[in-house]
Order: C-alpha cells, then sequence, then structure tokens
C-alpha cells in the first residue's frame, strides 16, 4: 500500500536565501499512482529569474566561488556528496511520489548516483591544469593556453531521472568555478528544493547555487536572460531546437542532450541469455521513459523467433504496481499526456498492420497511468512507430538480410544516442557498432560510464557530459601569447 506525504514549497532558493517568490502561481504535483497531488511549489516568473540571475551574477563577477583554489571547491563538493548521502532516501522517496519510479530505481539513480558524480568530478577537478604552456611555432617563445570558467550557467533538467541528470551537469560546472541557476521539470520541482536544502546546509557561498521552479515559460525566461553565460539542457528535441535557436540569437554556448530511438543490433551469433539480460535492462528502463532506451531490435531471419519469443517472456515478466513497493519493477508513466501518447502511437502502428505481441494497452485493474511492456513486430524501418521516441515502455523488433542492412536499418533514424550490438565475436561487434552513427554504444550491454562522454549525434543533441570532456562545457579558452624581445 502506498504511503501517500504531502510535499509543498512556498519559497525558493537565491543568494543563500529561501526567498517568497514574485509569482502567485503555483505548480501542482500530481502522483502518478495514486492520481492524488502530493504537493506544490512555485511556479517562477521572468522576476523569479531575475533575482535569481543576479544572486549567480553577483557570485561569479565579485563572490569567492571562482576565485578558490579547485581543492577548495572540490572540498565543498565532496562535502555536498555527504550531505546527499544522508538525505539520499528520502529525495529518492520524493522522486517516487513525483514521477511514480518504483523505489529501488529511484534510490540508486537519486539516491546514491548524485553523491557519486559529485566525488568523481571533484577528484578530476583536482588534476584538472587550468593553464598550460604551448611553444611558439611563428617565432620563439610560448603561449599560456588558460582555461576560464564561463560564467553563470542555467542549468535546465528533465523529471524522468532528475537528481542525477542534475547533479551531472551541477557538479562539472561548479568545479571549474561556475554559478549555477537550476530550473528542475515542472513534474519535479520538490526534489530540487530539496536539494537547495542540502546546499543551505553544506554552506556555499551565498549566490553560487540558486533553483527556481517552474514550467516552459520560466525555462524561457532563464534562456533569454543576458546575464546568464551558458545553458545546460536535458529533454525533449523539440524543446532542445527553441533552446539552441535561443542560444544562437544571443552568442552563447549550449549544450543539449535530447531524444533518442536508439537500435540494438542482434548478429547471428549472439547468446540468447546475454542478449534478453541486456534487452530486459535497457529497452524498459524507467517503464522506457529514457532517452537512450533500446527499441529497436534488429534481428536476422535466423534468430527472428527464439529473440521475438524471449522478448515476448522478458516483457510478460516485469512486477508492475505501488512504486513504494520494494518488488515492483516497473512503475505507472509520469501523466496521462505521456500515456496518452504512448497509447496513440502504439494504436497508429497496429492500424497500419504491426502485430502487437504481447502488452499493447493500459494495464487493466489499476487507476495510475500504466502502459504495458509491448513488443511489435511487422514494422517497417520507416514506420512512425520505428522512427518516433515513444517514451514508453514499447520495443520494436524488426529483421535485417545481412549486417550491412542491419547498420543501414539502425542508422535510418533522425537520433543517434545511444544502442549496443550483441554477439560472441567481440571484435566483429566493435565493427558493427563503429559502423553505427551514435555518441554512445555498447557490445553485449549498454552502461554508460561516468568516466566515458555521453551525448548525442544528429537529432540527439550537442556537446557531450560525463568525463573530464564535460569541463570544457562550462570553461573559456584564453591563449596569452609572449613575444620574446618586444618592449624589452
Amino acid at each position: 500500500m502506498s504511503t501517500m506525504t504531502s510535499h509543498s514549497d512556498h519559497r525558493l532558493f537565491a543568494g543563500g536565501e529561501w526567498l517568497t517568490p514574485h509569482t502567485s502561481a503555483r505548480i501542482e504535483v500530481e502522483n502518478p499512482y495514486t492520481r492524488r497531488i502530493v504537493g506544490t511549489a512555485p511556479d517562477g516568473d521572468a522576476a523569479d529569474i531575475d533575482a535569481a540571475v543576479r544572486a549567480a551574477r553577483e557570485a561569479f563577477d565579485h563572490g569567492p566561488w571562482p576565485r578558490m583554489s579547485a581543492d577548495e571547491r572540490a572540498t565543498l563538493l565532496e562535502r555536498l556528496a555527504d550531505e546527499l548521502e544522508r538525505r539520499g532516501a528520502d529525495i529518492a522517496d520524493l522522486v517516487t511520489d513525483e514521477i511514480g519510479q518504483p523505489t529501488g530505481l529511484s534510490r540508486y539513480v537519486n539516491g546514491m548516483m548524485p553523491a557519486g558524480q559529485l566525488r568523481y568530478f571533484a577528484g578530476l577537478i583536482r588534476a584538472f591544469a587550468f593553464e598550460e604552456e604551448r611553444a611558439n611555432i611563428a617565432g620563439p617563445g610560448a603561449s599560456t593556453i588558460r582555461y576560464e570558467p564561463v560564467g553563470v550557467a542555467g542549468l535546465i533538467v528533465p523529471w524522468n531521472y532528475p537528481q542525477s541528470l542534475l547533479s551531472a551537469k551541477l557538479a562539472p560546472a561548479l568545479a571549474v568555478g561556475c554559478t549555477v541557476v537550476i530550473k528542475p521539470a515542472a513534474e519535479t520541482p520538490l526534489d530540487a528544493l530539496a536539494l537547495a536544502e542540502a546546499v543551505e546546509a553544506v554552506g556555499f557561498p551565498p549566490g553560487v547555487v540558486n533553483v527556481v521552479t517552474g514550467g516552459r515559460e520560466t525555462g524561457d525566461a532563464l534562456v533569454k536572460h543576458p546575464g546568464v553565460d551558458k545553458i545546460a539542457f536535458t529533454g525533449s528535441t523539440a524543446a532542445g531546437r527553441i533552446i539552441a535557436r535561443n542560444c544562437g540569437e544571443r552568442l552563447i554556448p549550449v549544450t543539449l542532450e535530447l531524444g533518442g530511438k536508439s537500435a540494438a543490433i542482434v548478429l547471428d551469433d549472439a547468446d540468447i541469455d546475454v542478449t534478453l539480460a541486456g534487452l530486459r535492462g535497457n529497452s524498459f528502463m524507467n517503464s522506457g521513459q529514457t532517452c537512450f532506451l533500446l527499441s529497436r531490435v534488429l534481428v536476422p531471419r535466423s534468430r527472428r523467433d527464439e529473440v521475438v519469443d524471449g522478448l515476448v517472456d522478458v516483457a510478460r515478466s516485469f512486477r508492475l504496481g505501488d512504486p513504494r513497493d520494494a518488488s515492483t519493477e516497473l512503475g505507472p508513466l509520469v501523466s496521462d499526456r505521456i500515456r496518452s501518447r504512448v497509447r496513440g502511437l502504439v494504436d497508429g502502428a497496429r492500424a497500419r498492420g504491426a502485430q502487437v505481441l504481447t502488452g499493447g494497452r493500459d494495464l487493466p485493474g489499476e487507476s495510475g497511468y500504466f502502459y504495458e511492456p509491448t513488443i511489435l513486430a511487422g514494422v517497417s524501418p520507416e514506420d512512425e512507430i520505428a522512427q518516433e521516441e515513444v517514451f514508453g515502455p514499447v520495443v520494436t523488433v524488426m529483421e535485417y538480410q545481412d549486417r550491412d542492412d542491419a547498420v543501414r536499418i539502425a542508422n535510418d533514424s533522425k537520433y543517434g544516442l545511444g544502442g549496443a550490438v550483441f554477439s560472441r565475436d567481440i571484435e566483429a561487434a566493435r565493427d558493427v557498432a563503429r559502423a553505427v552513427q551514435t555518441g554512445t554504444i555498447g557490445v553485449n550491454g549498454y552502461a554508460p560510464d561516468l568516466a566515458s562522454p555521453f551525448g548525442g549525434y544528429k537529432a540527439s543533441g550537442l556537446g557531450r557530459e560525463q568525463g573530464h570532456e564535460v569541463f570544457y562545457n562550462y570553461l573559456n579558452t584564453k591563449s596569452i601569447n609572449v613575444i620574446l624581445g618586444a618592449g624589452a
């Protein structure tokens, strides 16, 4: 039985203080399992964004944060990691109430991962060279290549993994010396305010971290504010295009981590048990509400029946139900709007001749926004269901003729975020992986690693997160060239 808790906050966090918002508008947060309102938060307006950006601007231009040593900043990041670890279970349960994410998953991705990310980037920044000497080519002397924090970074984060996707931006931005304004998704304002409480408890300098909750208009005000020097966004490709246009108009840098329609290529020698285990973990995670989901499974004709039968068994094996129950594997979709979109795409595919092998309907007997794990066959690579991101627990199975054909189908997409190749021959799988147009791809599974760059090709985004490469998202590069003999 789910225990409903009410979480409401009437304040915003800016300049190290909890402020009464300028706006009286509120966001109501609906628990998608109980369909009850579990909390409210301010729906921040342009004046609220202005207050937060001004606080961040003051902290960057005149405060200690960008002037601290990397070691001093790293120490505060580690203290924040400790604080979030202490609060991790409570924050994770808060996310479960906000979006219906099963508690087992939420306690890992929202309760544990943020602390690990903060510690990882704290360690990296201690060894990062903010200056390097480079010999001149045109004449005697050398240049100093200097990396400086870009300034105020606006961080716009999604609802599906709100804490870990926030910390993936927050940790490197803070590590290099930026100050930040966080705008969480309208579905998950409460856990972002809980993070602000942790920041306050640690004692960051005022204005280094600021949080303004709200919807699309709040995010739009942040992107367009003249005091913001950089935007980092994770979300839909449609929203990413709008943000990119606005940042292009202002000529400020932007990092975009957007949608995906990732392919899993099953080669003819693949181990079926390894393949099904990998697809179970990466084709249905978070009820399909995952950007890198392996939602297109490409199989050779010789293995088609074996893989399809196994996938049907996998889809039917999940335990759906109360996300507060530790045994629940898949929870509801985040909203009725999202479920209606998923249902519409599946119904449209069915009407065009696709075979629904299992699922394809709302979960009988449940009042939450559940949609059954669904396997589709008889789908053409050009069909809408094979081209559009569903963001639900829906997997299409398609046949290919040979490996070149498999790569062609995998690349026949406007997206390029994730992917996987399954084979007993690791080198053959690597060769196929090299040919797929995607930013990340796994062999015999898919598990992006914090030490490796993560991001997409094509409509899946711009720039990379994770690894030391992410630091350059938040840095300007300056060259100081000394001309020997000049003026001496």
